[in-house]
């Protein structure tokens, strides 16, 4: 009986996963290697009017979403576009909308999740 019980147990689980149910998918997807103007260890706050490589992994990781949110060029200066991006990114989180990213703002450029349902401002 117990062992019938672990072999229907492991054929959920096997079955769940080959069906990618057992594991969240994220948005970042192999994004993370694609950006790499710094080491993912490095993330120092960054808010509006920051500048250099930090920003622009910020930038490249905020691509990640597909849809309507435009794709921001990694060109190093949080402006306008940028902060409008990150504050939109942590209302799909859950995350306080300051335009700041910070340590909680970084995990989620890093592992985003798959879908937002906020709209996007225009």
């Amino acid at each position: 009986m117990r062992r019938n019980r672990l072999l229907t147990t492991a054929a959920a689980l096997g079955a769940a996963a080959a069906l990618g149910l057992a594991v969240p998918h994220t948005a970042a997807a192999g994004t993370e290697g694609r950006c790499s103007y710094v080491s993912s260890d490095y993330r120092p706050t960054l808010t509006y009017g920051s500048t250099g490589a930090a920003v622009r992994q910020a930038q490249c990781l905020s691509n990640a979403w597909g849809g309507v949110p435009p794709k921001l060029a990694a060109d190093g200066r949080y402006g306008d576009l940028t902060l409008r991006k990150v504050e939109w990114i942590q209302v799909c989180h859950g995350l306080p909308e300051s335009g700041v990213i910070e340590g909680r703002t970084w995990e989620v450029l890093y592992h985003p999740a798959l879908d937002c349902y906020a709209r996007y401002p225009d």
